[in-house]
């Protein structure tokens, strides 16, 4: 009789186990990365949502900036209009605190009150799931200056004070 061909079973073994210290080594890394890429989402649609609201601005001057970040949107077909200015793709502006977000973040927009009309605005964004899709909240006003910290959790940034204590983002 001659020998079996084939692998023995500790060959076999030893090879699942450099698989599993490979995957080890991997898969942290590419979790990173995914928290990276949502956070730069994040900030550029904070800075689309900034240009939305001064187009807005312009185009609604007896209102202001917009109240709520779904009037910067619409559904589509989208009828332009003050309550809903086509200005967002849908899915940036349905991205409010309660849905499921975009790229693994909330967005809320909020139009602050000065006189007769919305004077600033502040746009805030945080992660779905703090840890997993983003670790940073961001947020911007009618300045233009993106600002970013470590998160604590809880809905996006909603007042010019509180997104005024956040530093500056690099």
């Amino acid at each position: 009789m001659g020998r079996a061909k084939g692998f023995s079973l500790i060959e076999l073994l030893i090879v699942v186990a450099i698989i599993l210290v490979i995957a080890a080594i991997a898969i942290p890394n590419v979790l990173h990365s995914r928290m990276a890429a949502n956070e730069s989402s994040a900030a550029a649609s904070l800075r689309t949502i900034a240009s939305a609201e001064i187009t807005y601005f312009n185009a609604y001057p007896t209102i202001g900036y917009a109240a709520t970040l779904p009037d910067l949107g619409g559904p589509a077909p989208c009828t332009p209009g003050p309550g809903s200015a086509c200005l967002l793709d849908s899915s940036l502006s349905s991205a409010v605190p309660g849905s499921t977000g975009k790229s693994g973040y909330q967005f809320q927009a909020t139009g602050i009150a000065g006189g007769t009309l919305n004077a600033n605005y502040v746009a805030g964004a945080t992660p779905v799931i703090l840890g997993s899709s983003g670790n940073r909240d961001f947020c911007s006003s009618s300045e233009q200056i993106l600002r970013a910290q470590n998160s604590g959790g809880g809905p996006p940034v909603s007042t010019l004070v509180a997104c005024a204590a956040y530093p500056i983002a690099p």
